[in-house]
């Protein structure tokens, strides 16, 4: 162990200690985790303990400091110490040297083989210091690739810098777990950004001199044709970001300084989530089951663009999918395979239209039908006559509110009776950022979030906000969660649709009959902690 002085302890028996965790915890987690995967990992995917408890434990328990790299000053030159893929693989990163003793950045301490192969490769005394993973694996990303590029630059080899950088910038992209990464072209720089939970930041400034290469490395990989710079172009790549598959769509658009490139980050792992992992809260996840094991029926998920709805609808697809039904979709665009699924691209160009599309889908004795957005009155006509004809039909529309979708359907020219006998139920959804788990503190509401809780007939004694930390990138939030409204159309609510009863009527008859509306449903989420009342107002008051 060299001069590290620690005692070889195992991390089961210090959680113990502290009584985080009981033994029976410690063995069914060793019974399900993966092969090679660390305990501390597996509980903390289990939910078993927080990374912060983590953190905390081993700090106290081992006497070894804790560091934010958020801002934490690194000497790049001992980048040469320690290998890239080595860090990567263990999760490690060089911090600074004094005299023979190396400080690294651990989110293992007690990984004590790694710190015996680097006491080894290196032949200094290792210093552990503990870091948070994400921290840790963006640091290796941003301060290795960042020398890889700047090196390469230097080289005469035009190509090769540029097929690092794209290649990092995917990488940083997926580690981010961001959903969009924009390549800035401005007078004398390029911008890298990165859409992380619904927000955009600036992430890197590259030199002017390679913003040529770079587009054009991309635009390689999207198949688009390079020597046209004058029109936009679309595109997508299927392919592996640190062994994780990926579907990119490139977007590319001639601005004044060059083309700007958006490119979405389709993550193949994580997008078809189980229906119960959608943040429905237990009433409505109720309700939506029971109306989407119905045989047939028209069921319209509602939001604005970027509300989730297309997750929603996949893990309904996902739910209901098995050998005994036929279910077709027709997308514009096919966002994600689904196996067992067939799905149609609609193909505007050869005239193939969501109503062209859907007509023919019709003919194929399909039992459930999924049109990815209602768009005009063609196809909510269709629509609407399958889901009479014995077809359980799921769209998308773009509205306010789950009621506010009943006049949208009126004005689409569709017969108000068919509307009335077809339409089961109308989900409305907003996504709402979560608060950072690991540093969550509990504050005394003010009289002004009390009133909208009291309101709502809500009543509250503490909320949370997170403080910042380096795990959330000090914005006190991590991840995101969706919060929902759904309105089962049932016989009365059909009898006021067909008398053109007022929405505020039809509203008062919902809330009456316990309607959770969004904004209940972002309260409720407050209460339990998940997130804040600045997030529930900025998305529900609508």
């Amino acid at each position: 162990m060299g001069g590290n002085g620690l005692d070889r302890k195992r991390l089961g028996d210090i959680l113990k200690e502290e009584k985080l965790i009981s033994e029976q915890e410690i063995k069914e987690t060793m019974q399900v985790k993966k092969e090679k995967q660390k305990l501390g990992d597996a509980l903390l995917e289990r939910g078993l303990i927080s990374e912060q408890q983590l953190i905390e434990v081993l700090e106290f328990q081992l006497g070894i400091p804790h560091v934010s790299l958020y801002r934490y000053p690194v000497d790049t030159t001992l980048l040469n110490l320690v290998e890239k893929e080595f860090a990567m693989r263990n999760i490690v990163m060089p911090l600074k040297k004094d005299h023979n003793q190396l400080t690294i950045a651990m989110n293992d301490p007690m990984d004590y083989y790694t710190i015996d192969d680097l006491q080894i490769s290196t032949g200094l005394q290792i210093a552990p210091v503990i870091a948070t993973k994400d921290e840790i694996l963006q640091n290796i990303n941003k301060y290795y690739n960042m020398r890889d590029v700047e090196e390469n630059i230097e080289d005469n080899d035009e190509e090769s810098p540029a097929i690092r950088l794209v290649d990092q910038i995917m990488e940083v992209g997926v580690q981010l777990k961001a959903s969009d990464i924009h390549i800035d072209p401005q007078e004398t720089k390029v911008l890298i950004r990165y859409r992380v939970d619904g927000l955009l930041r600036t992430e890197k400034t590259l030199t002017k001199s390679i913003q040529n290469s770079l587009i054009a490395r991309v635009k390689i990989m999207a198949n688009l044709n390079i020597t046209e710079s004058r029109l936009p172009q679309d595109g997508r790549i299927k392919t592996n970001v640190n062994s994780v598959p990926v579907d990119l769509r490139i977007s590319t658009l001639p601005t004044v300084f060059g083309e700007k490139i958006v490119i979405r980050v389709l993550d193949l792992g994580s997008v078809l989530n189980k229906l119960s992992e959608l943040g429905f809260n237990k009433i409505n996840y109720k309700r939506y089951l029971k109306m989407i094991e119905q045989p047939s029926g028209l069921i319209l998920m509602t939001g604005p663009t970027g509300s989730g709805k297309s997750s929603t609808l996949y893990a309904s697809l996902n739910y209901l999918n098995t050998d005994k039904q036929n279910i077709i979709t027709i997308e514009d665009p096919v966002e994600y395979q689904i196996e067992g699924i067939n799905q149609v691209q609609v193909k505007s160009a050869v005239g193939l239209s969501f109503s062209k599309g859907l007509r023919s889908v019709l003919r194929q004795d399909p039992d459930i039908v999924m049109v990815g957005e209602i768009r005009d009155s063609e196809t909510a006509e269709i629509a609407v006559r399958a889901s009479l004809t014995g077809h359980l039909v799921l769209s998308t529309l773009h509205t306010n509110s789950a009621i506010a979708t009943i006049p949208r359907l009126f004005d689409m020219d569709v017969e108000p009776y068919l509307v009335v006998s077809s339409l089961s139920g109308i989900v409305a959804q907003r996504l709402v950022r979560k608060i950072c788990q690991n540093c969550k503190k509990v504050y005394e509401p003010t009289d002004m979030e009390l009133e909208q809780f009291e309101k709502r007939g809500l009543t509250i004694e503490e909320i949370y906000k997170g403080e910042g930390c380096s795990n959330c990138q000090h914005t006190g939030y991590q991840g995101r969660m969706a919060i929902h409204e759904i309105l089962v159309v049932d016989d009365d609510i059909r009898q006021m649709m067909m008398s053109y009863q007022s929405i505020a009527q039809i509203k008062d008859y919902a809330w009456k009959n316990g309607m959770i509306f969004l904004i209940d449903d972002g309260l409720l989420k407050v209460k339990k902690g998940l997130t804040t009342m600045d997030e529930v107002m900025r998305v529900a008051l609508t």
